[in-house]
């Protein structure tokens, strides 16, 4: 049996032990300042990314670029390994398909070897826990075809829920209208998202203020447990440039529910160009949605 490889992009916010750990491969994601292009070789620290967009600079985000794939997966292929790679949501960008198109163009070379594109229909630390879930299941023994079948039904499990602090940057990407965000911002409301089973964006809403647009993502974390939970897989939560904030989320999860194991980690640039500085997200493994 072929040995296998378990990838994904860095639209997945995957940290950095978790890429030691399992030598994970990643496609970037890019963003841009202007003409300058971040995201592969050229990087910028989360925390730059966001002083700049606080101060007024308006970046662009861009899908991978198939050239890159192509390269990140013929290494794989040239060791004689398959490939299992874990997509940002299809419904939120052109990435997915990129993946899916070299794919099927590669092995028409490659035509011993298997290549899945698993659309996880998520973003962020919610790619990351089906990422952890699916190495753990290869280094329990788990074949190609296992793999692949257990984290689409894991999939239906991982919820996504963010707040923003500022809707113009959601606005501007086209999610919210013009009037909201400007009568949201001067009424300090903070919206209520998340990410749908068809892994699109929904507005489910606002709160006024700051500290309970950041309870309430515990509150409906709760609401969405039950039972048959397991909760021994990890929360993720990630901060746009907040991490005071995201120790909060992270605190607050602990007193209100079973889980224990959190990651906590940067909102990748090419994502927070869309939701701008002090966006928070809480991933988890909850009911089907």
């Amino acid at each position: 049996m072929r040995n296998y490889c378990i990838t994904t992009d860095s639209n997945s916010d995957l940290p950095k032990e978790f890429i030691d750990k399992f030598g994970t491969v990643i496609i970037p994601q890019y963003y841009s300042f202007g003409d300058t292009v971040y995201g592969d070789e050229l990087n910028m620290p989360p925390n730059e990314f966001y002083e700049r967009m606080k101060n007024g600079e308006l970046p662009q985000s861009q899908a991978n670029n198939p050239a890159v794939i192509e390269d990140k997966f013929r290494a794989i292929l040239d060791k004689g390994m398959d490939i299992i790679h874990l997509a940002f949501s299809s419904a939120l960008s052109g990435s997915y398909n990129n993946v899916c198109m070299v794919a099927k163009e590669l092995l028409e070379e490659y035509q011993d070897a298997k290549i899945t594109v698993i659309d996880t229909l998520n973003v962020s630390l919610a790619e990351t826990i089906m990422l952890i879930k699916a190495n753990e299941l290869k280094e329990s023994g788990a074949s190609y075809d296992e793999v692949i079948s257990a984290i689409e039904e894991f999939k239906t499990h991982i919820h996504s829920l963010f707040t923003v602090n500022d809707l113009f940057h959601l606005q501007r990407g086209g999610r919210v209208s013009k009037t909201t965000a400007v009568i949201g911002s001067a009424l300090n409301l903070k919206p209520s998202l998340s990410i749908t089973a068809e892994g699109k964006l929904s507005s489910d809403g606002t709160i006024r203020g700051r500290k309970k647009a950041v309870r309430n993502l515990v509150e409906i974390m709760q609401n969405s447990l039950d039972e048959n939970t397991d909760f021994n897989i990890p929360v993720g939560v990630v901060h746009a440039n907040c991490i005071e904030d995201a120790q909060a989320v992270a605190n607050l999860v602990k007193e209100n529910t079973k889980f224990t194991n959190i990651i906590i980690n940067d909102i990748s640039p090419s994502i927070g160009t869309h939701t701008g500085p002090l966006a928070l997200g809480l991933m988890y493994y909850g009911k089907v949605q």
